[in-house]
């Protein structure tokens, strides 16, 4: 059974810019009889913007991301397909909180240099707790303590287990591309809720 080949990397920022550039030529004096009227012109200015925004680079480098994790076979349309309706998922479980980043880590025999506490058995999400200081993510910088941890190389991992997230960490090969959101105040709660549980656990049957 011949393997599949593995899909080209997705360069979306350079069709971006092009769509920028064309939006900005539209503005332009010149061309506001061939648009019709102002209105227009402010469409194309609030698409312009869009375009432009913190928050449309983010779904761009995540949508990159997962096309090139996700594991599916099939044409480049169905993999398209699979890869905008994770895009969608990651983005609606992270409504209310920050937006998703995408972390790239080198997988070496050192480790990736975090921890991760909390999952399904637990009833919490997947948090990084820690950052090893001078470890591989250390030295790497962009993941940070409070990152819940959102997928592991395409493979969803909210709902999960910690031991299941943790295989897959460790069974990646090469790097490690985790999408991540930033929500300290709920690692604290659950840290909190955990340091409880301990101290009840430690208190002697009267």
């Amino acid at each position: 059974m011949a393997s599949s080949s593995p899909p080209e990397k997705l360069n979306l920022g350079d069709d971006i810019k092009k769509a920028v550039e064309l939006l900005t030529k539209l503005q332009k004096t010149e061309y506001n009889a061939w648009i019709q009227s102002d209105v227009s012109v402010q469409k194309l200015s609030s698409l312009q913007k869009v375009l432009e925004s913190e928050f449309f680079n983010a779904i761009r480098e995540v949508y990159e991301r997962v096309y090139e994790t996700v594991d599916i076979a099939g044409s480049p349309d169905i993999r398209a397909s699979a890869t905008a309706k994770a895009t969608v998922a990651v983005f609606a479980a992270s409504e209310g909180h920050s937006h998703p980043r995408v972390i790239e880590l080198p997988k070496t025999d050192e480790g990736l240099g975090f921890n991760v506490m909390g999952g399904r058995e637990q009833n919490s999400p997947i948090y990084i707790s820690r950052i090893i200081p001078d470890g591989v993510a250390d030295r790497q910088g962009g993941l940070r303590r409070g990152d819940q941890l959102i997928s592991v190389n395409g493979v969803n991992v909210e709902g999960e287990n910690h031991e299941k997230a943790v295989e897959l960490l460790k069974a990646a090969v090469g790097k490690v591309v985790l999408v991540v959101r930033y929500t300290p105040k709920v690692l604290e709660e659950m840290e909190m809720r955990f340091d409880k549980q301990r101290q009840m656990r430690r208190k002697p049957n009267p």
